[in-house]
């Protein structure tokens, strides 16, 4: 039983990186929102499959292609703190990106002697808005209307939808029997597959009111 238990939980492990490969959640509605446009460099591509980029309550993740300047990492490895975005949580995005052939980007960028706020957001619908700014290639809109309407779109909205803490939740309680687990979400006091195929459907979508998992 304890051999069955470890293989089952290595299999657990592996659907639950499958699931996380396709985390991505740009372009919630498939119709084409996920494009930001620079001046100087053209069309940059929040939603590419290989980019797998990931809007969180405290952070962004993934890459942004660019055709004209490569991939540019959302969250790069380094020990400097402004390294990376930081959401606040109400959709106030800090930080500095990296893109590899043309240095440092500012998601929230100030103009001197100019007090208003150009920095990126996203409201409570999921919609970018606002200038990023990059030393070497000059200011990057996320949304506009005219000449040509374009945006980026994410599914993100704070504590509205399944996470990755709402599978580690999960697996925690992997195979436990008894009543009162969190993850037994058909209440049939065992979490078992029934269970993670619900979890599952549930991944990346909106959830419902009194989601057991999320707290």
């Amino acid at each position: 039983m304890r051999v069955r238990r470890i293989i089952l939980v290595g299999g657990l492990s592996i659907l639950l990186l499958s699931l996380l490969a396709l985390a991505e959640n740009i372009d919630p509605n498939d119709d084409g929102s996920k494009y930001a446009y620079g001046e100087n460099v053209g069309w940059l591509n929040f939603g590419t499959c290989d980019g797998n980029t990931i809007v969180a309550d405290a952070n962004l993740t993934g890459y942004v292609w660019a055709e004209n300047i490569g991939w540019i990492n959302l969250d790069p490895n380094i020990s400097d703190p402004n390294a990376g975005i930081k959401n606040d949580g109400t959709g106030l995005l800090t930080g500095y990106v990296w893109g590899e052939n043309v240095g440092w980007i500012n998601f929230n960028p100030q103009v001197p002697g100019d007090a208003n706020h150009y920095g990126v957001t996203v409201n409570t619908e999921g919609d970018f808005d606002g200038w990023a700014y990059g030393e070497n290639i000059g200011w990057i809109h996320l949304r506009a209307t005219t000449p040509v309407a374009y945006g980026v779109k994410t599914s993100w909205t704070t504590s509205l939808y399944v996470e990755f803490d709402d599978f580690a939740r999960f697996a925690n309680q992997w195979l436990e029997p008894g009543s009162g687990l969190v993850a037994d979400l058909d209440d049939d006091d065992d979490v078992d597959v029934a269970d993670l195929a619900m979890l599952a459907e549930e991944w990346l979508k909106k959830c419902p009111p009194g989601w057991p998992l999320a707290y």
